[in-house]
């Protein structure tokens, strides 16, 4: 599995996809944060909300175009019969692909601890910010991202197309972070659309955000990338 993963690091980083997948998502919630409609400066008080409701609609993005080449591109080339050759187990190759998907997104996030830092200096007093909620935030946020590249993967198995698998993932996400809300909140679900809400990928993010680890929110999201590369290896140990 580890050298499953090496190679997918190597790829990452020996090509522009991992530097264009950090710089644009730094590009792009930097510009929520400081510049656009709803910033930190308009605000006039030390919070980073506007940077978590952003960032998972970059990654609803980004994530699937990490993954869709995980094992499309194998299958289409056919070196997915190469690493079958290999003393690898069939799991130990998606999980291998899945943590170097996650390592990236992780990669991503960290540099924008400089968000929380500048946010910390410019409070008054200073440091008067709610830590705790902005460091259980940041979690959510990780395990959302670890959630979209596992969807991703998945839907890199069902296809040897990049571009039919991008648009998959993109769905799959779309779907569960903000589609079950949606239908959720259709009338004519009444008092069951509560309980329909609460599969949704952005109701277990926002009960993340708000300063307290729940072991449940936690339970959900590691349900969730569980089947989804159960799913994904499934679909890869039947490829013959």
């Amino acid at each position: 599995m580890y050298q499953i993963f090496k190679k997918e690091i190597h790829s990452f980083l020996g090509s522009l996809i991992g530097y264009m997948v950090v710089g644009v998502f730094l590009t792009m919630t930097g510009l929520f944060v400081w510049f656009f409609n709803g910033n930190i400066l308009d605000y006039g008080f030390a919070d980073l909300s506007s940077f978590f409701q952003v960032a998972p609609f970059v990654f609803l993005f980004l994530i699937p175009a990490i993954t869709m080449k995980a094992f499309s591109e194998e299958v289409k080339t056919g070196t997915i019969e190469l690493l079958f050759t290999k003393p690898i187990r069939r799991w130990e190759i998606v999980v291998g692909k899945y943590a170097a998907s996650c390592f990236l997104i992780l990669c991503a996030l960290v540099p924008t601890l400089l968000y929380y830092y500048s946010v910390y200096q410019l409070g008054s007093p200073q440091g008067n910010v709610d830590s705790a909620a902005v460091f259980s935030s940041y979690i959510g946020l990780f395990f959302l991202g670890c959630v979209f590249a596992a969807l991703g993967i998945l839907a890199s198995t069902l296809t040897d197309n990049q571009v039919t698998a991008f648009v998959l993932g993109f769905v799959f996400c779309l779907l569960l972070y903000y589609g079950i809300g949606q239908i959720a909140a259709l009338p004519l679900l009444g008092a069951n659309g509560y309980f329909l809400q609460q599969i949704a990928l952005d109701f277990q993010y926002d009960a993340l955000s708000r300063g307290l680890i729940d072991s449940r929110n936690v339970l959900y999201f590691l349900s969730v990338i569980v089947l989804a590369l159960w799913t994904a290896h499934l679909r890869i140990a039947n490829t013959q």
